[in-house]
């Protein structure tokens, strides 16, 4: 080669920088294939989906977990109100001698003086704490609520009828710390058939315009 066809080459610089340098990627050149792009968007589709399942789940274990404590709370706060009573019923119970001595002492006419202020004040603390007195004289006799000691016939009743009350119950709300103890009448054998049997002649009389007149 001639030095007319030689390069012309600067002071310094070598051949290879003389040739042209690659130029540098566009942006449209450098983005990822279509299909890359679609397959990154339906991971991450993917991966929000599991998030969202996994969300639900435990939503799901807070919520049960709430309604099982909300069980609990109600569980504990029925039991400590059933403690809270029977203890309340016991110490009524131990009471109810003492009343029945004040009752006795009231009937005799033995509530006098400084012990009428005491006993009247034992029967409010007990009133207070929910203790309640029943039974009286007339009403029927009920099994559940009433102790029988003593038995009879009446002619003048047509059940059996707390005639008279040996002993008062007490309860306590819905509890019986004590029966009452009664007497019980019943009707007299035979009056309910001599009563039946008087209705029906009087209802025939009604109908046949009553006696015949002489």
């Amino acid at each position: 080669m001639t030095e007319e066809e030689k390069p012309d080459v600067s002071s310094g610089a070598t051949p290879d920088d003389a040739e042209p340098q690659a130029a540098a990627p566009s942006p449209e050149e450098a983005k990822a294939p279509a299909g890359d792009t679609d397959a990154g968007t339906a991971g991450l589709v993917a991966q929000l989906d599991q998030t969202r399942t996994a969300l639900g789940e435990r939503t799901a274990d807070l919520q049960r977990l709430q309604a099982e404590y909300q069980n609990y709370r109600r569980r504990v706060e029925r039991d400590r109100i059933a403690v809270k009573e029977i203890a309340i019923a016991n110490l009524l119970g131990d009471l109810l001698p003492v009343l029945d001595d004040i009752g006795r002492a009231r009937e005799h006419g033995e509530l006098v003086g400084g012990f009428k202020s005491v006993a009247e004040s034992v029967e409010a603390v007990a009133g207070k704490m929910g203790l309640q007195q029943y039974g009286k004289e007339g009403e029927p006799f009920d099994p559940t609520v009433h102790e029988a000691l003593m038995h009879s016939y009446a002619p003048d009743v047509t059940e059996t009828t707390c005639v008279a009350i040996l002993q008062p119950g007490y309860r306590f709300g819905e509890r019986i710390i004590r029966p009452a103890r009664v007497a019980v009448a019943e009707p007299q054998p035979g009056a309910q058939t001599v009563k039946a049997e008087e209705t029906a002649e009087t209802g025939e009389d009604k109908e046949s315009g009553g006696p015949d007149e002489g």
